[in-house]
């Protein structure tokens, strides 16, 4: 009797902890995939729309509310939806590619997008990354998931009056045809905004599990179906495509999606996102905060995008955007490197590696197929941005342990980069590098935006050297670390700002540091004098002390926020964001002054980037359509977020060192390879205790102002005492500082 009660009494204890215990949630129910999308031309709050994808996958999906052609393909103020558009667009300055749409139409046939749209309301819409769900108020409901390559669909219309299903293709040459015995419809889509061979098409097939009564054709390169279906009947899409063929998008449609409801896509979906973003797993903060931080987590993961399929044996295969023919491997696109070197893919190599290895393959076969490596692709060679960060890509991997790549092909495309342009695109190559190589700058106005260029390569020419010298290449690397000093020919030392010469060695007349355009990209002086990545020390001379840099950093968050918009002719959309901050000439909406709070780690006052840290995430971040302060690009404005929330950053890629911050959570698990984790512990962190009093790495007490990739793999514990005052006596001596070439 005593032991059946002692058995009970177990089985009770333990129901008891069972019932007190959480499931652990979907980290997909934090994710808002509305995040950024109340953006206009003049205005950016991200300029993102709601994809619904896997990580990195080949197609994403999107509700389309604006009229096919415009970049802005999403906008929360919209009211009306014109179709489910299959997307590959990185920005909707760049634009999309290979694009198609399905839409429900009810009662009227209409094909064209223009009048097509049928109203809805935010209430009735449902985002999450794996699945988007919208009630339309004519009572028409729309559910869809993705693959990677494939998505599913489910249609269910209010009555039996006229149902029917437009497939668009938009125009530019594309072609639709419903095929009777498959009941479903093929179609090539051949729409781009730039960067594809003259071959180039996205083939898909959209089939339907119900019989067609109807199907025909228009002169927009659309197709419609005609179902007769009972009110509330639901209709299943199965749709796939491919950039090789039709029968590739057979085979894809039949591996991932072929029979499948939306509840098996949605749910396998949810589980890849779980596991891609539960690599890092945050505790406690608000669920605000958590919030933003999948919501920016997802983001990070989207781009660059998978551009190749698997054949009939599992090879991945790819068509090159670049010479237009099939090839064996990996390929990705869709990345402005000049935006996400500095964050995104430093959080790939640390928390997706495999991810990573299979970039940096990608960016040697794109030289193979075109001469040179890409610097902004979408899908092949776009004219955008400047700089040669596949350098820094190639670089920051191998400095990492990542090794998988042709090294010696590696450093021939690298100094290829340096010391070609080609003819049709400025951006690909090294613009300016005959003048970058004779007089030790790109002069200015003889090249557009000179001074930002000739700071971008001589940070690219310090990463060649590194990898050189990491590869047995000596000679090489002695060229490029003396080329990697030329910012200084630049540094207006009567101004103490960066500014720019002609070919002549004269000096620019009329300083303004806060004139925007002409010898600078997307910014002023006032922003780009901090682009030094490989050498603030070498800077902090230049500036005169690290007590005067530190000041110059000091007087940057309270100089006035007024602007010059010089060359551009008008108030480009980054300077109202600039404005709208109000947080002096801090210019967080875009990339050239992202890491700049970080600087203050290199002149011994790391309490300064602690503060801003936490008050720029706090400020100018949140989960909503209004979440961002500028562009999104690619996932660097949300990386820049997750680095900082665990409470460090990559401030200068191929150093393997990551500079302090301030944590936002109390606790943080990042989960690498090998099956180790890294634990951040900070103790007693809230928004007033933001400054690191004391620091312990595995025990072990820890003084300096920067983490070692190597201290990070090995796993362990980083335990931080916050407080609310800052510690003035604590990494303010320079074996605290980080990596600086001019200390190395």
């Amino acid at each position: 009797m005593l032991m059946k009660k002692l058995i009970y009494c177990l089985i009770l204890c333990l129901l008891l902890i069972a019932c007190g215990q959480k499931t652990q949630p979907s980290l997909t129910t934090l994710v808002n995939p509305l995040i950024g999308t109340s953006s206009t031309f003049q205005f950016s709050h991200g300029n993102t729309y709601p994809a619904v994808a896997v990580p990195w996958g080949m197609n994403f999906w999107s509700p389309q509310t604006g009229e096919n052609g415009s970049g802005w393909m999403y906008m929360y103020t919209d009211s009306l939806i014109r179709g489910f558009r299959q997307t590959h667009q990185p920005s909707p300055w760049i634009n999309d590619y290979g694009t198609f749409s399905i839409m429900p139409v009810f009662g009227k046939l209409v094909t064209d997008n223009k009048s097509r749209g049928m109203s809805f309301r935010h209430e009735n819409e449902k985002a999450a990354p794996d699945c988007y769900r919208v009630k339309f108020d004519n009572g028409v409901t729309t559910a869809l998931s993705a693959t990677s390559r494939g998505a599913v669909f489910e249609i269910t219309y209010p009555s039996e009056e006229e149902q029917y299903i437009v497939v668009d293709a938009y125009q530019h040459g594309g072609s639709v045809a419903f095929d009777k015995e498959q009941n479903c419809i093929y179609g090539t889509t051949r729409y781009n905004n730039g960067g594809v061979p003259e071959n180039f098409g996205n083939h898909f097939i959209v089939e339907f599990d119900k019989p067609v009564v109807e199907a025909g054709t228009d002169e927009n390169s659309c197709a419609y179906v005609r179902f007769r279906l009972n009110a509330g009947e639901t209709l299943t899409v199965h749709t796939a495509s491919s950039f090789i063929s039709h029968e590739q998008a057979r085979l894809n449609l039949s591996r991932e999606v072929d029979g499948r409801s939306l509840a098996d896509v949605s749910a396998e979906a949810k589980r890849i996102w779980d596991e891609r973003m539960g690599r890092i797993k945050v505790e406690g903060g608000t669920e605000e905060q958590q919030k933003t931080f999948y919501s920016c987590l997802y983001r990070t993961l989207l781009f660059p995008r998978e551009f190749y399929e698997f054949n009939e044996q599992e090879e991945p295969v790819y068509y090159s955007p670049y010479d237009g023919l099939v090839h064996d491997g990996y390929m990705y696109t869709d990345n402005g490197f000049w935006d996400t070197f500095r964050a995104v893919h430093p959080l790939f190599t640390l928390i997706y590696p495999e991810v990573s290895e299979r970039i940096m393959q990608s960016v040697l076969n794109a030289y193979n197929e075109s001469g040179f490596m890409p610097e902004w692709a979408s899908p092949g060679h776009r004219g955008c941005m400047i700089g040669n960060n596949s350098i820094s890509l190639l670089t920051d991997a191998w400095m990492k342990g990542i090794r998988t790549f042709d090294k010696d092909k590696a450093l021939e495309a690298m100094v290829h980069q340096t010391q070609a342009r080609s003819e049709e695109i400025s951006s690909v190559g090294r613009d300016g590098y005959a003048e970058y190589d004779s007089l030790g700058y790109v002069p200015y106005p003889e090249v557009h935006e000179a001074t930002a260029k000739t700071l971008e390569y001589a940070y690219a020419d310090w990463c060649l050297a590194r990898f050189a010298e990491a590869t047995g290449h000596k000679d090489v690397a002695d060229t490029y670390y003396q080329k990697a000093q030329n910012y200084r020919n630049l540094f207006y030392s009567e101004k103490g700002f960066m500014w720019a010469k002609d070919s002549d060695g004269k000096w620019r007349k009329n300083f303004d540091a806060t004139e925007w355009g002409g010898p600078f990209t997307e910014g002023c002086s006032w922003h780009w004098t901090w682009s030094v990545f490989h050498d603030p020390e070498g800077l902090s001379s230049l500036l005169g002390s690290h007590k005067l840099m530190a000041a110059r950093l000091d007087s940057m968050f309270v100089a006035p926020n007024t602007y010059n918009y010089g060359t551009y002719g008008f108030v480009i959309h980054e300077i109202a964001e600039m404005v709208a901050l109000d947080m002096g000439q801090y210019a967080h909406g875009n990339q050239p002054i992202q890491h700049a709070i970080y600087l203050y780690n290199y002149v011994g006052e790391p309490w300064k980037a602690q503060y801003h840290t936490r008050n720029v995430m706090n400020r100018l971040y949140n989960s909503g359509p209004e979440g961002y302060c500028g562009d999104e690009d690619n996932g660097q404005t949300s990386a820049w977020y997750i680095f900082t929330a665990l409470g460090f950053y990559p401030v200068c890629p191929g150093t393997s060192e990551y500079v302090l911050g301030s944590p936002l959570f109390p606790k943080v698990t990042i989960s690498l390879p090998e099956g180790k984790t890294f634990v951040i512990d900070a103790e007693g962190v809230s928004d007033n205790n933001c400054y690191i009093r004391t620091a312990e790495l595995n025990g072990v007490d820890f003084t300096r102002n920067y983490l070692k990739h190597d201290e990070l793999l090995k796993g362990g514990e980083f335990r931080l005492l916050m407080d609310s005052v800052p510690n003035m006596e604590r990494g303010i001596n320079t074996e605290d500082f980080p990596y600086s070439y001019s200390t190395k």
